[in-house]
């Protein structure tokens, strides 16, 4: 697999190190599993600023919450993650009933979740589908169709841990993807970095690591706002971690107001179509 690719194994090994915490905010018990050695090691690697952050535990608790609340007694019963990794909301989340879940990634890093889950025994939580396709290919959007996916109903989409890889002009691609695919009724949410990620000094050894391993950061914004909305999306909330329904109890740093600029941001955006 790619670098970008190998980003979810770490992930993995992240949501797993907070599942093993007493205080944990989520479990996600197949975490262990589908990081492996590989993911574990790579997480050793990392800075220790990045080892110690709750990121990744803030962003998955947040997105579960957000999933679950969309996908509701009301809620579209279509619900897609774009560039699922080894994500494992399908067996661990309490769907409700009738929901059918797509996993869009690769067909290398599909092939090797599969290899890694299918010991396990585990069943998901709802009816769950994988397809594989590269998202850089303009066609992806027609797998999903061909794989039951119903384009004329509304779904719950989620971009998660995703667009900082990517250049803009592929940024742009994905979301016009989803957009296009996307009924009136859809949700998105979609995690994104601030433009200032990439300038600040202190970040400079993890990003040299990141793109020593090929998972260079290419993208950010400091108007999350303003990119979803040029793709026909409603924004409902961009929040930061820290905010209200957004720290869990284990952010430990202030929140800055948008307005003070130079700041490195992790923005959580949910919008509607």
């Amino acid at each position: 697999m790619d670098g970008i690719a190998l980003t979810a194994r770490w992930t993995a090994a992240a949501r797993a190190r907070e599942s093993a915490r007493p205080d944990r905010i989520f479990d996600d018990p197949l975490a262990s599993t589908l990081a492996g050695e590989q993911g574990f090691a790579m997480l050793d690697r990392a800075p220790r600023q990045v080892q110690d952050s709750p990121a990744v535990a803030l962003r998955t608790r947040y997105f579960d919450d957000w999933l679950l609340r969309s996908a509701g007694e009301r809620g579209p019963r279509q619900v897609v993650l774009v560039a699922a990794g080894m994500d494992a909301r399908a067996f661990r989340l309490p769907w409700p009933e009738g929901v059918r879940l797509w996993e869009v990634d690769r067909a290398e890093l599909l092939d090797l979740k599969r290899t890694l889950l299918d010991p396990t025994g585990d069943r998901p939580r709802c009816e769950r589908c994988t397809v594989a396709a590269d998202l850089a290919e303009p066609g992806w959007t027609a797998r999903l169709r061909e794989s039951g996916f119903e384009p004329g109903s509304p779904a719950v989409w989620l971009i998660e841990g995703l667009l900082q890889y990517l250049p803009e002009e592929a940024v742009d691609a994905v979301l016009a993807g989803v957009a296009e695919a996307a009924a009136p009724g859809s949700r998105l949410g979609a995690d994104l970095l601030s433009a200032d990620h990439v300038v600040q000094p202190w970040m400079r050894e993890w990003l040299d690591s990141m793109k020593v391993s090929g998972r260079p950061w290419r993208f950010g914004t400091n108007e999350p706002e303003a990119l979803l909305e040029r793709h026909g999306w409603v924004v409902e909330r961009v929040a930061e971690p820290g905010h209200e329904g957004a720290h869990f109890g284990r952010w430990p740093w202030p929140v800055v107001p948008r307005g003070v600029p130079g700041l490195t941001r992790t923005f959580y955006v949910t919008a509607t179509r």
